[in-house]
C-alpha cells in the first residue's frame, strides 16, 4: 500500500478562499486609514518645525525669515507633508496646508 501524503485540490481551494477573504477584509481598511496616517504625519511635522523655529530663535536671537532659512541652516530637512501639502510660516507662526477633504466631511 502506497502512502500518499499531500493536499487535495479541495483543500487547496479552501485555503485560497480563506486567504482571499482575509485580503478582501484588510485591503480596504488599510487604504481607508492611509489618509489618516498622512494627516497625522503632517501634524507631527508641523509640531517639529514649530520646535525648530524656537530652537533657531534661541540660538540666533531672532526668528527665521522663512522656512527655507531653517532648511539651509540644517534645522529641518523638508517642509513638505507626506501627502504633498506644503507647510508655511507667516509672522513666526507655522501652519499646515489646508485640507479640503476635512471641510467636505471626508
Amino acid at each position: 500500500m502506497k502512502n500518499e501524503n499531500g493536499f487535495t485540490l479541495i483543500e487547496m481551494m479552501i485555503v485560497l478562499m480563506i486567504i482571499s477573504t482575509l485580503l478582501l477584509i484588510t485591503i480596504p481598511n488599510v487604504t481607508k486609514n492611509n489618509s489618516i496616517v498622512k494627516k497625522k504625519g503632517c501634524d507631527a511635522l508641523v509640531k517639529l518645525i514649530e520646535a525648530q523655529v524656537q530652537a533657531y530663535e534661541i540660538e540666533k536671537g531672532a526668528a527665521p525669515e522663512n522656512l527655507e532659512a531653517l532648511k539651509s541652516e540644517g534645522y529641518i530637512k523638508t517642509y513638505t507633508c507626506p501627502g504633498g501639502g506644503v507647510i508655511t510660516m507667516a509672522d513666526g507662526v507655522v501652519a499646515g496646508p489646508e485640507d479640503s477633504s476635512e471641510s467636505s466631511g471626508g
